[in-house]
């Protein structure tokens, strides 16, 4: 007869294996519709797709192309210029003159920043705007539009601010943002606001600054048509834009001699002569004066 063993009393010589209850996170997923795991993964994919854009390509996000020296030339274009504000610092104007080449061309203009909103001017405005006279540059001043005060109030400070003169190009808007609680048509009905307030004060058609898919989606009537239009396309070789423009700021990583840090280049398109013949004084319709006032009230 076979041996019976008792093992009542005999010890386990293993403990027994117990499955770990999962977590909460990992019971949602598993209770989860296969719809919802596709859902998540086009939301994944289009986070990188972001991510890619706005770091390496858009013209406003993070310059990782900075960081390897990258600086687009267009070929084509001889009249060179930059445009700056108090983020350059103070600026060698002798070394600029004497140094300063662009693709092997001198630095013909300088835009330069004035004032921002209705009660801004920029720390540095009238000793560059003086100085780029002194040392031969075509200069102009531009006013960065604000969406925090209305179009009147920042035409009227800019006026106030700002004193042009024969030899200077139009006063500039540089307009990138659109107030959030204004409608498409309101917010072009602001622009114009502004250009015509401008307009009427200095006679001169002023010029409108912004990117190439700004203009697309807010400033493509053809009102706005009929101002020189400077658009910002940066790290490409041609510009997008199909319609007529004046001024091209195709990158914000330049290097200059007489400038620390980065300062951005723009071409303008056309031949120096008509650079000049764009300038306040070669234009058919002249302000009766040179105008405007000092403004000390800064940032």
């Amino acid at each position: 007869m076979p041996t019976t063993r008792k093992t009542k009393n005999r010890k386990r010589l293993t403990s027994p294996v117990r499955r770990k209850r999962p977590g909460p996170l990992v019971r949602l997923l598993q209770k989860m519709p296969r719809w919802a795991y596709w859902l998540g993964g086009l939301a994944v994919a289009a986070g990188y797709v972001w991510f890619f854009y706005y770091f390496f390509v858009s013209p406003f996000g993070f310059r990782w192309k900075a960081l390897y020296g990258y600086v687009s030339m267009p070929d084509g274009y001889e009249i060179h210029g930059i445009d700056i504000s108090h983020y350059q610092g103070d600026i060698d104007w002798e070394v600029l003159r004497n140094q300063g080449m662009i693709n092997k061309c001198p630095v013909r203009f300088v835009m330069i920043k004035a004032t921002e909103g209705a009660n801004r001017t920029d720390p540095n405005f009238h000793e560059n705007f003086e100085q780029a006279l002194e040392y031969g540059f075509t200069r102009g001043a531009y006013h960065f539009y604000s969406v925090h005060s209305t179009a009147a109030e920042q035409a009227r400070y800019f006026i106030k601010t700002v004193r042009l003169e024969k030899g200077d190009l139009p006063p500039v808007l540089d307009v990138e943002h659109k107030p959030r609680k204004q409608s498409d048509e309101e917010f072009r009905s602001s622009v114009r606001q502004w250009l015509d307030i401008v307009e009427d004060h200095y006679g001169v058609k002023p010029i409108i600054y912004t990117y190439y898919k700004f203009k697309m989606r807010y400033l493509s009537d053809e009102v706005f048509d009929q101002y020189p239009y400077w658009i910002a396309h940066y790290y490409v070789d041609s510009v997008e834009y199909k319609g007529q423009w004046k001024f091209w700021q195709h990158t914000d990583v330049g290097r200059l001699p007489g400038i620390k840090g980065y300062v951005d280049f723009n071409i303008y398109n056309g031949s120096y002569y008509d650079l000049r013949q764009l300038t306040i004084g070669s234009q058919e319709t002249i302000g009766t004066e040179a105008y405007g006032g000092e403004e000390e009230q800064d940032y």
